[in-house]
């Protein structure tokens, strides 16, 4: 029996869309599973260009019927086939009867290519639609089942499981009982017979063997429980009815078990009351081992670093953590010629023009400040430095809880062998590529976290080996935080022990993308915590093999993103990618090189990586917005990691002969680790590299270190207040958004945040259009959208709080796209411009822009600056030096990373959308639409402390932050100068210039080609506005004596969207982006 063709399980909206679109008659129709109600569906019907939705609810019996407005009775069927049937009629209630089923792909047969699992597995040809089996007929997508059809459903999810349970023999059994007995158990019940004698049967027999077990159990815990009671203690009465007992039955089973479960649990309160007694008889004294303290951490060694002062002039510099000093020594001399401690130094600026210099900013006294320039041997060792300083702030603060604390990923494939006597050189970041100093190596970072693949150790025997591992390396107990297996796949949490009190809220979970999704050879598992009020998220994935497998990789991302359990189950409607102030990604991610080996071998020999880098699939995929979207992945500078010659990293071994043939697997970065964070939170990378010395697989193990910071469990230092005016409020002006959908349903927004007590929803949109069609524009005024307000209201709370945002459907409640906002950039008297992408299961699915603002009481605007806050970074190589700055002088000039950028600086880049039928160099589009009002900038007294004036946005084909200075504004429209990503997110200082746009921006050196259809969500929304505004043209087709005005618009809206000649288009581009940016220079001064 297989499930109707019509039933696309659980696809996404914007593929069922995609789906009825491309089958484009009215009538068209298909049924997926409901992403808003769980065991319910969603009917999609295409009419008329737009897709309708229904949602089929079951009711507590199990019956089906379409979901109706109230007063109208519903019809109920007892399965879907049947719904289907009747909505098939006419007068049925629909837009139009379902006249045409869109069929489910078939799915391809999914082998693995590198045949590392034999075993076959065919998936079930029926699949349950929820966890209930007896209860409700209404989970399957077929006819009536009867008593042979049910036990054959049985099997198959049986079968579903077998692969992943290691009691063979007990699976036997159930197999054995599910295809002879489960019929006769099923005919007795419905005869009134509530005892299922057969499988009782069945369990005594799987469970014979465990009787001998506990009997050798019971008889050894007795022996030592004896020793500890008094003399005339009986004998155990149950054990004495199991010694009598000649045939085991499963009451006897029980009751043997639960003795077991007595005795271990009172025999420790026996023992110690044993001891207690007899030190007080004797009067011993007590042992101190329960109190005995771990072994401290190995101590910081003092540490140098020859630098460069001046031009010629050259010095040491020396670092002593643990005293919390700096010492500036001459060459030449035998004493420092000064000393710094940690509390006088202020800030610390990296140079990016010069990777390998840094400027010191510390106090001589109370009314001077000095500046020192030191040139490092190379960008490692300023690193390093930097790193150390770092440290010593940390230690030397007197903060309870951390702001900053070093995270460390590492993957590897260890290819089904035993992993070596050591692993120093994975665990302290040491090889290829951007690696650690040999100064900071030995730091210990303070989450750990190893994701390994093909691993043939046992779970626990692999944790101990890592706990023992680092053990040796830093002389501190690791705690285990998590722990999460399928089959070869693993993943271990481990953190210092003084952060294991901060850790809470763990969750792991995993997902098999084997054959038929149902295997674990390939697969993902995941952990989420939060580490005080920062939520982390960790995903260690092996993705499906082979060169030609990158559409299915692809899928086996979606279906890891999709059906991981992480994070706030509030927050479970959400993309995976949303949930987490920080998610990282990492594995074998098996994304091969499109290129000939010996091409791929002579790059190597010769590092040059960029051109390996521009046949990378997974580059090449982000860049089709397929996968990771929005994630980062450092600079990659080392060389493949797979396929290596085991016991060697001399040559790489390409061929592999199997019963089929010789099969090729060219040298690829297949391990790889990227992340995902949230906006206007700070992130570093700081190493990313793989070994030279592991040898025992054909993977090479791969690293990364970040410096991460966290937030606190914030305790207000004021009692809050009861008047209006005393409370922090988000009040929302004006939101926008355009969402790719062949719907028409109105739609409202759900607010979530951890700042508020419970989620909000704002009205429905009070104005929308769907001129283009497969988008929709909708928009929400100030009276349709709610007043939050924050549980607390101080600034230095509010400024590490998100706010998530969904747009939901009204009909359906099935989110067409989630985004998160900082509410940093929005704190102020006066309203603050966003816009950012949306996103749904992994997909950019539109964008959304708007005004809004976060209003703090005077008395609560108090913060602090965080640890990570006092290093900065300087891009301007010229700017003069001065020797001597004055305090108030130091405190202006103090600027964020550019990782971090002001606050201000936020969502500066439009929300770049894919559009498709669009020609990627159209870029004549109408004037942005004035914004509700013109803010000016805040007053000082208005922003909190270090905030620079807002910088407003001026958004044209490509992201610009608007600056007041001439030379910003005579730049070109169509480069972005804003050091955030187009979504809101920051760049890792590695990125910056590397990812200067969106590849979806529109560029007019792009060349024109027919497969790029690329179109920001601006040009769009410009698009409609000049549809409903411009009066039509005569002659055009959407005239009043055009009957068929609607029929022709995209034919209209596509002839429209050509551009002219390219020499009139640049004059006419050029005049109209000097008359904007003109406006905007008038408007903002």
């Amino acid at each position: 029996m297989t499930a109707a063709s019509w039933y696309h399980r659980d696809i996404s909206r914007v593929v069922a869309e995609d789906l009825l679109a491309k089958a484009g008659k009215d009538g068209c129709f298909l049924v997926r599973d409901s992403e808003s109600v769980s065991g319910a569906y969603a009917l999609c019907l295409l009419f008329q260009r737009h897709v309708h939705t229904y949602r089929i609810l079951p009711d507590e019996e199990g019956l089906l019927s379409v979901q109706t407005i109230q007063g109208i009775q519903a019809k109920c069927f007892r399965t879907l086939t049947d719904l289907i049937g009747a909505y098939q009629q006419p007068n049925n209630g629909l837009v139009i009867p379902l006249l045409y089923p869109v069929n489910r792909a078939r799915e391809p047969v999914d082998e693995d290519s590198d045949g590392e699992d034999g075993r076959a597995s065919h998936p079930p040809s029926l699949v349950p639609h929820s966890g209930n089996i007896a209860g409700s007929t209404s989970g399957w997508v077929t006819a009536q089942p009867n008593k042979a059809q049910i036990s054959q459903q049985l099997q198959l999810r049986l079968q579903e499981q077998v692969h992943s349970s290691p009691a063979s023999d007990f699976m036997g059994f159930m197999a054995e009982y599910l295809s002879h007995h489960l019929q006769l158990d099923l005919e007795a019940l419905r005869n009134g017979n509530l005892q299922l004698k057969h499988l009782s049967t069945a369990l005594v027999t799987a469970c014979r063997g465990l009787h001998s077990e506990i009997d050798f159990t019971l008889a050894g815990l007795e022996t030592l429980a004896k020793v500890f009671d008094p003399p005339a203690s009986p004998r155990s009465p149950v054990r004495e009815q199991g010694l009598l007992a000649s045939d085991p039955d499963l009451e006897l089973l029980l009751s043997k078990i639960s003795t077991v479960n007595h005795l271990l649990s009172s025999l420790e309160k026996k023992v110690l009351k044993t001891l207690q007694e007899t030190v007080t008889k004797h009067k011993l004294a007590l042992p101190s081992v329960a109190v005995a303290h771990p072994p401290a951490a190995k101590p910081m060694a003092v540490q140098n670093f020859e630098v460069k002062v001046g031009k010629t002039q050259r010095a040491s510099l020396t670092v002593d953590v643990e005293s919390g000093t700096m010492a500036i020594t001459k060459r030449g001399c035998s004493s420092p010629e000064e000393t710094i401690s940690q509390d006088k130094i202020l800030q610390l600026i990296k140079y990016q023009s010069m990777q390998s210099k840094v400027r010191l900013v510390y106090d001589r006294d109370q009314h001077r400040s000095l500046t020192r320039d030191f040139i490092f041997q190379n960008a490692r060792k300023r690193e390093a430095f930097c790193q150390l300083l770092q440290l010593m702030k940390i230690q030397h603060s007197n903060l309870d809880e951390p702001d900053l604390i070093s995270v460390y990923v590492g993957t590897w494939n260890m290819g089904s062998a035993p992993p070596p006597r050591s692993m120093a050189s994975w665990l302290t970041s040491r090889g290829l590529g951007r690696t650690q100093d040999e100064t900071t190596a030995g730091i210990p970072h303070d989450i750990y976290v190893i994701g390994t693949q093909e691993n043939s150790l046992g779970d626990r025997e692999w944790v101990e080996f890592l706990r023992a591992s680092l053990k040796t390396l830093m002389s501190i107990d690791f705690r285990v935080v998590a722990l999460q297996c399928l089959w070869s796949i693993k993943i271990v949490v481990l953190v210092k022990p003084e952060h294991e009190c901060r850790i809470s809220h763990v969750n792991t979970s995993s997902v098999k993308t084997g054959i038929a999704n149902t295997l674990g050879n390939k697969g993902a598992v995941g952990v989420s915590f939060l580490f005080n009020g920062t939520s982390f998220g960790f995903v260690n994935c092996h993705l499906a093999s082979g060169s030609e497998k990158t559409h299915r990789r692809n899928q086996n991302y979606s279906d890891i993103l999709r059906s991981l359990v992480l994070g706030d189950k509030r927050l479970s409607s959400f993309d995976l990618t949303l949930r987490f102030t920080h998610l990282f990604w990492f594995g074998d991610l098996n994304y091969r090189l499109d290129m000939e080996v010996q091409d791929i071998l002579a790059h190597v020999n010769k590092k040059e990586f960029e051109a390996l880098l521009a046949v990378d699939q997974l580059t090449l995929e982000r860049e089709k917005n397929k996968v990771f979207l929005r994630f980062s992945e450092e600079d990659i500078s080392f060389p493949p990691t797979y396929r290596y010659e085991r016991g060697s990293r001399d040559s790489y071994v390409w061929q592999k002969f199997k019963t089929t043939g010789v099969r090729i697997n060219v040298p690829s970065w297949c391990d790889r680790i990227l992340w995902k964070s949230r906006p206007e939170t700070h992130v570093l990378c700081n190493s990313y590299g793989c070994t030279d010395d592991i040898v025992t697989s054909d993977h090479s193990p791969v690293f990364a270190t970040f410096e991460v910071g966290v937030t606190s469990q914030f305790v207000p230092r004021k009692a809050p207040g009861s008047s209006p005016e005393s409370l922090a409020c988000i009040e929302w002006d004006s939101v926008e958004v355009i969402v790719k959908t062949a719907s028409r349903s109105k739609c409202y927004i759900e607010f979530h945040s951890y700042c508020l007590e419970e989620s909000q929803r704002s009205g429905e949109n009070s104005s929308q259009s769907s001129d283009i069609p497969g988008f929709l524009k909708l928009s929400w005024s100030a009276k349709q959208l709610p007043v939050l307000s924050p549980i607390l209201s101080d600034l230095e709370y509010l400024l590490d709080q998100h706010l998530l945002l969904s747009i939901k459907g009204m009909d359906s409640c099935e989110s067409y796209g989630e985004c998160c906002i900082a509410m940093r950039s929005m704190i102020g008297s006066l309203a603050q411009q966003f816009e950012t992408f949306l996103f749904h299961r992994g997909e950019e699915t539109g964008s959304m822009r708007g005004w809004m603002k976060v209003r703090v009481p005077k008395d609560r605007r108090s913060t602090r600056e965080r640890l990570y806050e006092w290093i900065s970074f300087e891009t301007d190589e010229t700017e003069s030096d001065f020797p001597t700055l004055s305090k108030p002088a130091l405190r202006a000039v103090r600027s964020r990373p550019l990782s971090l950028p002001d606050a201000a600086s936020s969502y500066t880049n439009p929300a770049y959308f894919i559009f498709e039928g669009v020609p990627n160099t159209w870029a004549q589009c109408p004037s942005l639409s004035e914004p509700p009002y013109s803010p000016a900038s805040d007053t000082q007294a208005d922003r909190h402390p270090g905030h620079s004036p807002c910088r407003r946005l001026q958004s044209l084909t490509g992201a610009q932050a608007y600056s007041s200075s001439k030379e910003q504004l005579q730049r070109s429209p169509h480069y972005p100068v804003s050091e955030t990503t187009s979504c809101g997110h920051q760049l890792s200082l590695s990125q910056i210039g590397r990812h200067k746009r969106p590849k979806s921006a529109i560029l007019t050196r792009d060349p024109q080609t027919s497969g790029d259809c690329s179109l920001t969500a601006l040009h769009m929304a410009w698009c409609l506005s000049d549809v409903d505004t411009e009066p039509p043209k005569r002659g055009s087709c959407l005239g009043p004596s055009q009957p068929e005005g609607r029929k022709n618009l995209l034919r209209h809206t596509r002839s429209a969207l050509e551009p002219p000649q390219q020499s009139c288009w640049e004059g006419a581009r050029s005049q109209r982006d000097t008359r904007r940016l003109n406006r905007a220079g008038e408007k903002y001064h």
